[in-house]
């Protein structure tokens, strides 16, 4: 197994606000991505009194290979959740909001109703918070896609992960031009941010990452972020390659040649890492 690099490496954060956030996600019951996929960004985005929030429960109804979150037995989906989280956005002063979950397919609509409901209570709270959903593909789901579009997020996320040869080993039960549709379909039907992520390390090629830019500009979407992949214990796929900092600057300059409008590529970026300054781009 490879060393991990040092520019990979963060030191720990512990402040006031860091403890302030945790308290709050305690006391209100709430689950983080932050916690279950061991974001290498967490205490940093902790001290910034900002988290992404995990709706649904912990645990996923796919096995992909190089995810940390459980894929045990989903829990019974919380009613009360989007009003704990809508609490949570207000007492954390929060103006930029990202909402993720769990793959839920064991639900008739992916959990595209509960996305919704989370987005009117927070707005309820604050019409003014901006606020970012990273949904699973509902399957490809069209129905469950015009729920969440209906809500009206001001970013709609849905991550490609990989280059479509790494699928069958990386994410087996995902389909890369599902995925694509999913995206292709926001912009159809909204006028809504697109936005997406890669990982790199898994064994793609260059010129792979090429053609899913190529991909991504042709349905016009917005937004694209790239990190390095750091497996998460042995038990999950091994890095096939750490790329250096010098690479993610070409990769990001051949991407926007190509189309692709704003990106965020580096070795320790994540979907959800400064989503508020991508936003305001």
């Amino acid at each position: 197994m490879q060393r991990l690099p040092d520019y990979l490496k963060k030191g720990i954060i512990d402040t006031e606000k860091t403890k302030t956030v945790r308290k709050i996600l305690r006391s209100n019951c709430l689950n983080t991505v932050c916690e279950a996929a061991r974001c290498p960004n967490k205490c940093e985005c902790y001290a910034n009194n900002t988290a992404t929030f995990l709706i649904m429960g912990n645990n996923c109804t796919r096995n992909c290979r190089f995810c940390n979150i459980s894929c045990a037995e989903p829990e019974p989906i919380d009613k009360f959740e989007p009003l704990k989280i809508a609490d949570a956005v207000l007492k954390l002063g929060l103006n930029y909001v990202v909402i993720t979950s769990v793959t839920r397919d064991d639900l008739f609509d992916g959990g595209a109703h509960h996305f919704a409901s989370v987005i009117y209570e927070i707005r309820k709270i604050n019409s003014e918070v901006k606020i970012e959903v990273l949904t699973p593909d509902f399957k490809g789901n069209h129905n469950s896609i015009d729920v969440v579009i209906d809500a009206g997020p001001d970013v709609f996320n849905h991550n490609i992960e990989t280059v479509p040869s790494l699928y069958k080993k990386a994410r087996p039960q995902a389909d890369y031009y599902r995925s694509l549709d999913f995206l292709k379909y926001i912009k159809e039907k909204s006028n809504i941010l697109t936005k997406t992520g890669l990982m790199v390390g898994l064994g793609e090629t260059k010129d792979e990452l090429i053609s899913v830019f190529e991909d991504l500009a042709k349905i016009n979407c917005d937004i694209v972020t790239i990190g390095q992949y750091i497996a998460p214990s042995k038990k999950h796929l091994e890095v096939a390659k750490y790329y250096e900092p010098s690479e993610y600057q070409e990769l990001s300059e051949i991407a926007k040649k190509i189309g692709i409008k704003h990106t965020s590529f580096s070795p320790l970026t994540r979907s959800s890492y400064k989503a508020k300054e991508l936003f305001n781009f």
